[in-house]
C-alpha cells in the first residue's frame, strides 16, 4: 500500500458530481484540483450501509474542507452509471455535491494497494493528499467499520499547522516547541 510521502497515482476516471443525468458526468485526474489538499475516501460498494453514512458525514464537512482549501473526492469501484443511480435512489446522497470516482477497472486502488484481494474492491480507504499530490496521511478501515471524517479534518488541521501536534491536538492548542 502507498504511504505518507508516495506521490499519488496519476489517474484519469470518470465522476459523478451530482444526480442529474445531464450535469452529473466529468472526468477528473490527479491534477484536477490544483493548488488545493485533496481528500479521497474509498469505500467498496454503492448501495451498501455502512458508506451511506460516511458519505453523508463528509459531505456535511464539505464547507469545513473548502475553508481549509480541500477537496474530498469520494471512490469506490462501481461504475460511473451505478454511482448516479445511487445518489438518485437516496434523498441524501442525492444532495452530496462531493464528486465521485469510479475506479471500474480497480486500477486506482490497485496502485495505492487498496484493492481487497478476497472481494475484488477497494479498503475503506482515507488518503489526504497535500497540494503538491504528495501522500501525507492514510488510513484504512476493516471493510465493516465506517470511518470518522472529524478525525481526517482534525488531521489536516493539523498538517496545515506545518507544526510539531501532540496527541489529540486540535485547532487552538499548543503545539510542540522544540529548542
Amino acid at each position: 500500500m502507498l504511504t505518507v510521502g508516495a506521490t499519488f497515482p496519476a489517474f484519469k476516471l470518470k465522476a459523478v458530481s451530482s444526480s442529474k443525468s445531464s450535469s452529473a458526468f466529468e472526468e477528473l485526474g490527479e491534477h484536477s484540483f490544483p493548488d488545493k489538499w485533496k481528500i479521497y475516501f474509498f469505500w467498496p460498494k454503492d448501495f451498501t450501509f455502512v458508506c451511506p453514512t460516511e458519505i453523508v458525514a463528509f459531505s456535511q464537512l464539505d464547507g469545513e474542507f473548502r475553508d481549509r482549501d480541500a477537496v474530498v473526492i469520494g471512490a469506490s469501484t462501481d461504475s460511473d452509471f451505478v454511482h448516479l443511480a445511487w445518489r438518485q435512489s437516496r434523498e441524501d446522497l442525492a444532495r452530496v455535491s462531493q464528486p465521485w470516482l469510479s475506479d471500474i477497472k480497480r486500477e486506482l486502488s490497485t496502485a495505492l494497494g487498496i484493492l481487497d484481494v478476497n472481494e475484488g474492491v477497494a479498503l475503506r480507504a482515507t488518503f489526504i493528499v497535500d497540494p503538491n499530490n504528495i501522500i501525507r496521511f492514510v488510513s484504512v478501515n476493516d471493510l465493516s467499520v465506517g470511518r470518522n471524517p472529524q478525525e481526517v479534518l482534525r488531521v489536516l488541521d493539523a498538517l496545515q499547522t506545518d507544526e510539531l501536534c501532540p496527541c489529540n491536538w486540535k485547532p487552538g492548542d499548543d503545539t510542540i516547541k522544540t529548542a
